[in-house]
C-alpha cells in the first residue's frame, strides 16, 4: 500500500544522482508506483513486473483497459526484446531515439497481455531525458508508464500539483522542477511503413 501521501523527492532531471536511481528502484522493485519527470510530461509508472501495480496505476488514472500504457526503455537494444523490430523500424528509430516519441510496433511474448492492443502491438519509449533511461536501466527492465494526469484529462506539470492529485496512489514522487511540455509524438512503424498517428513534442523531418 502506497504511504498516505507520496513524498517528493527533488532530482536532477539530465545528471539524477545515483542514490536517488537507487531510492526510486528500491521503490519499483517493491511493486511500488512512482512519478518522476520525462522529456515531455511528466510520467507515472511502475515495474513491467508488478501486475498489481499496473493494476492499481489503470485505476489511478481512471484509464479503460482496452487503452494499453507504454513500455520506457532505456535504450534501442531494449525495445528489440519487447517488440519486433525489423530493419526499416530500427533504422526509423535510431535516427528518432532518444526523443519525445512513442513507437507503435508488434510486441514480443515478452510483453504482458495487458499491455497489447488486440493487433498485438505495443507503445514503446526511449525518453531524451536521462533521468528515466537511467531508471529503467537499473531497474533491468522497461517501466510501465503513463502521463501524469488527472482522472478529466488536465496536466501535472509540477511535482506538488501531482502530489495533490495522485499522491493518494503514488509511493514517492521525483521532482525534476515545472515541466511545461507536449506528449510525446506517437508513431507506428507496424508492416514497416512509418505513420504519425498523434503529433506532439517530437518533430519528423520531411
Amino acid at each position: 500500500m502506497p504511504p498516505a501521501v507520496a513524498p517528493i523527492l527533488e532530482v536532477d532531471v539530465e545528471h539524477p544522482s545515483p542514490r536517488h536511481i537507487a531510492r526510486a528502484v528500491e521503490v519499483l522493485e517493491k511493486g511500488g508506483i512512482i512519478a518522476y519527470p520525462t522529456d515531455t510530461y511528466y510520467g507515472i509508472g511502475c515495474d513491467l513486473n508488478a501486475k498489481k501495480a499496473i493494476e492499481r496505476l489503470y485505476q489511478l488514472k481512471g484509464r479503460d483497459k482496452k487503452k494499453p500504457l507504454s513500455l520506457l526503455c532505456p535504450d534501442l537494444s531494449d525495445v528489440a526484446r519487447y517488440a519486433h523490430v525489423s530493419n526499416f523500424a530500427y533504422r526509423a528509430m535510431k535516427g528518432l531515439t532518444p526523443g519525445a516519441f512513442t513507437f507503435i510496433l508488434e510486441a514480443t511474448r515478452l510483453v504482458p497481455e495487458v499491455m497489447m492492443t488486440k493487433q498485438k502491438q505495443v507503445g514503446l519509449r526511449v525518453p531524451d531525458a536521462a533521468l528515466p533511461r537511467e531508471l529503467a536501466k537499473a531497474l533491468g527492465r522497461p517501466l510501465i508508464t503513463t502521463s501524469a494526469t488527472h482522472t478529466d484529462g488536465t496536466v501535472l506539470s509540477d511535482a506538488r500539483d501531482i502530489k495533490a492529485a495522485l499522491g493518494h496512489g503514488l509511493e514517492l514522487i521525483l521532482d525534476g522542477g515545472v515541466t511545461l511540455n507536449e506528449p510525446s509524438t506517437v508513431v507506428s512503424l507496424v508492416g514497416d511503413a512509418l505513420e504519425i498517428l498523434r503529433q506532439g513534442k517530437g518533430r519528423l523531418e520531411a
